[in-house]
């Protein structure tokens, strides 16, 4: 309950706004009340428990010191034992009932360590899905960038029956090609991007960079070749300039000309502090755009082969979107590429577009050449450009 309790109250107070938006401040408020009267419930249990075993330990500590102040002084009387002796026993049996004492009282106290370490050692159990080779390849010098996927397929969990999120994806991505990654939502195109970063090994297949098996690689050397703009945004307590480097070898120069390359100075110019101002938790103080400005310059800032974009321009405004294509144009000649998008004004420009539907590519090709199949990429393109059609994908 007690842990119920935190996260029901960390989560309400975080999405605030979003609990006074749809009037739930009542049925939040008896939610947390619930949950508080079982934590009180499991409280006043170990009270009582504490209330029993305390009086019941010096009950019998009482009861045992008179036992033997009676026994042991009619020994004395009758000069079978002396009173030295008596003595001895006397503080032997105060000794032994003590650690029983100390521990009435500390029982509260274990109570709480127990539980904590519980979820300690839990967390300190828990294997990592993904490990590290224990021989891995030294990273390839002069990396070029090359990316393929061979026959992967891919699922969340272990069981025979859990559905297969990806199916049979093969594609390649020659060094300075952008590929588009485009289709209907859960049609399995992040999960794309997150193998190919190793937050999880394919069920079946493998994935290649520069022609070694991604796991082969060390995963921190594998992620220093990948530039990465996530779709959900995160920003750390600390001034912009830190959350451009965070900590890694980019001098501040180059975090700076990279969020100039992407237009994030316009903003962070006119800031107090400029690069140094602070930012709230989770960079509140900034808008969604800036955050993902911001988000797209700390990725270009390592100078990656590979460049990863996850609805990169999702959150920004027209003229910002503008200013990033152009600088887009710069930065990956020579790198390669790999955008999921759901506007397809962002990906015109393409070398290669794949139509993820179900987990499996349906259609693959320019936009021209989609276009002129007439499949699902041209029943997408009419639905955003013509409004035409039904906003469903069969």
């Amino acid at each position: 309950p007690r842990g119920a309790d935190e996260r029901l109250l960390q989560e309400r107070l975080s999405g605030m706004r979003v609990v006074q938006l749809f009037g739930r401040e009542a049925a939040e408020a008896e939610s947390f009340a619930r949950l508080n009267r079982s934590h009180l419930q499991a409280h006043l249990r170990s009270i009582t428990v504490y209330a029993v075993f305390f009086p019941v330990v010096e009950f019998l500590t009482t009861v045992a010191l008179a036992l033997l102040l009676w026994y042991g002084g009619i020994r004395a009387l009758s000069d079978t034992l002396t009173v030295g002796v008596l003595a001895a026993f006397i503080q032997l049996t105060r000794r032994f009932f003590q650690p029983l004492q100390d521990l009435s009282e500390k029982y509260n106290l274990l109570q709480s360590a127990m539980a904590s370490s519980e979820r300690i050692f839990g967390l300190l159990d828990t294997q990592p899905e993904v490990r590290p080779p224990t021989a891995p390849t030294p990273r390839p010098a002069g990396a070029r960038g090359e990316v393929a996927f061979e026959d992967v397929w891919f699922r969340y969990g272990d069981a025979p029956d859990d559905p297969w999120v990806l199916r049979g994806i093969t594609f390649r991505a020659r060094p300075g090609e952008t590929i588009a990654l485009v289709g209907p939502t859960g049609a399995g195109k992040t999960t794309i991007i997150s193998l190919l970063l190793r937050f999880y090994d394919p069920s079946r297949g493998r994935i290649l960079v520069d022609g070694v098996d991604i796991r082969n690689l060390d995963p921190a050397e594998l992620r220093g070749l990948i530039g990465f703009v996530p779709q959900e945004l995160f920003l750390f307590a600390g001034d912009i300039e830190r959350n451009l480097v965070l900590d890694a070898a980019v001098s501040p120069d180059a975090a700076r000309h990279a969020a100039t390359r992407v237009g994030a100075d316009r903003f962070i110019d006119r800031l107090p502090g400029g690069y140094l101002q602070v930012l709230g938790e989770r960079g509140r103080t900034l808008s969604v755009g800036e955050r993902q400005l911001l988000s797209f310059a700390r990725a270009l800032a390592r100078d990656p082969r590979i460049l990863l974009l996850d609805e990169a321009t999702s959150a920004v405004d027209a003229m910002a979107e503008a200013q990033i294509q152009l600088a887009l144009s710069e930065l990956m000649e020579g790198r390669t590429s790999i955008v999921v998008a759901h506007r397809l004004s962002t990906i015109l420009h393409a070398d290669q577009i794949l139509v993820v539907h179900h987990g499996e590519i349906r259609e693959r090709g320019t936009h021209q050449e989609l276009l002129a199949v007439g499949g699902l990429y041209h029943r997408l393109h009419r639905l955003q450009f013509r409004g035409g059609g039904r906003a469903e994908v069969a």
